[in-house]
């Protein structure tokens, strides 16, 4: 049996791997994680929309200039769940939901400031 000490030494070296298997898969795991990260992040800079950004720490003080145009009040999220507010949240949905369908989604006019609600008053 020559290949007896092989399989010893193999099974050997598998079973020292085998009990670090969970804390590799866990480094792997933050690895990967950190890797996707950065390449958002780098996006992120790169892509321009970091200057867009108005809820950075820096941007604070411009923050309370910046144009609302958006007047949705919501839904609240306690009260009574009656006929009324049954009937105050349908009409609610039904008017995003027609500015939604409103826009045409393959034409030119899908990505313009009116379309998106970006335009300033």
């Amino acid at each position: 049996m020559i290949e007896e000490p092989q399989l010893v030494e193999s099974k050997k070296l598998l079973d020292r791997w085998g009990g670090h298997r969970f804390l590799m898969m866990i480094g792997i795991s933050i690895a990967i994680a950190l890797f996707l990260v950065s390449v958002a992040l780098a996006l992120y800079a790169s892509s321009g929309t970091a200057q867009l950004d108005l809820t950075r720490p820096g941007y604070q003080s411009v923050r309370d200039q910046a144009p609302r145009s958006d007047t949705f009040s919501g839904f609240p999220a306690t009260g009574t769940l009656d006929k009324a507010a049954l009937e105050q949240y349908e009409k609610l949905y039904d008017e995003r939901a027609k500015q939604a369908v409103g826009v045409e989604s393959f034409g030119g006019n899908g990505m313009s400031d009116e379309s998106l609600s970006v335009d300033a008053p």
